[in-house]
């Protein structure tokens, strides 16, 4: 059972009779996760989070990263998050599966397959050298079929960059902004959106940005309200919650 579809179907089977109680239930408990004795697959994660389980590839072997997709996708999964994959790795994987590799922010998907895209999720950038981190979000969003728009390098050091865009910025339903050096981006945008913000500091910049600690500490301590704050160089936990804030049952569809 991969998702709410599956076990919807399966419990309707049992109530038309051409499913066994007996039979449903072997099927419920061989589903939750499947265990490769290097890793335990959740397979129930899409059930109750709405999204496949997600694979960290820094520190997995290729030879790991391809056995827990080429077990997933055997159960159905599509669009199969590999993040911080190296290209080692991503070719391993597209030899052997359905496979778009991103080399700047180092992540594939596997089995990819086409989601329409709901809402309106804005990703920006204080400047290029931020764009990998940024990719990470927008990427992880769309894999889970949301609508993104991507405004990159409108930083702090030119504000007119960003005030040039407001008509995606006040449309949209989140916005992810993404900003090393001192990441004052985050309450700019928050200043101005009537949504949710997700601040993600980054590592770019020079010395006293301490790797990104100076962004981050910026963004806690920011004085705009409705803003968030996620790891330092978390694009895919932005883009996550993004994601969900998109997708929440109560919002319409226009």
């Amino acid at each position: 059972m991969d998702n709410k579809h599956d076990i919807l179907k399966l419990l309707r089977s049992v109530a038309d009779g051409t499913t066994s109680p007996e039979d449903a239930l072997l099927d419920l408990k061989e589903a939750p996760f499947e265990d490769l004795d290097y890793a335990k697959i959740d397979l129930h994660r899409s059930v109750r989070q709405g999204a496949a389980e997600v694979i960290y590839g820094a520190g997995k072997t290729p030879e790991q990263i391809l056995g827990i997709v080429t077990a997933m996708g055997e159960r159905g999964c599509k669009n199969i998050l590999v993040t911080r994959i190296s290209p080692e790795a991503a070719g391993l994987l597209s030899d052997a599966v359905p496979v778009d590799y991103h080399p700047l922010p180092k992540l594939a998907v596997a089995f990819p397959e086409k989601r329409i895209g709901r809402g309106s999720i804005v990703v920006a950038t204080g400047g290029t050298s931020d764009m990998p981190v940024a990719e990470e979000a927008a990427l992880t969003a769309e894999a889970m079929g949301n609508h993104v728009t991507r405004l990159y390098d409108v930083g702090v050091a030119g504000l007119h960059r960003l005030l040039s865009n407001l008509d995606p910025l006040m449309s949209a339903r989140c916005v992810i902004a993404v900003a090393g050096m001192e990441g004052a981006l985050a309450s700019v945008i928050g200043g101005l959106v009537d949504c949710p913000v997700i601040a993600v500091p980054t590592s770019v910049g020079y010395g006293a940005s301490f790797g990104g600690l100076s962004a981050l500490l910026s963004m806690l301590n920011s004085c705009a309200s409705g803003c968030s704050v996620v790891n330092i160089d978390n694009g895919f936990g932005a883009g996550y919650l993004a994601s969900m804030i998109n997708q929440m049952e109560d919002i319409k569809e226009e």
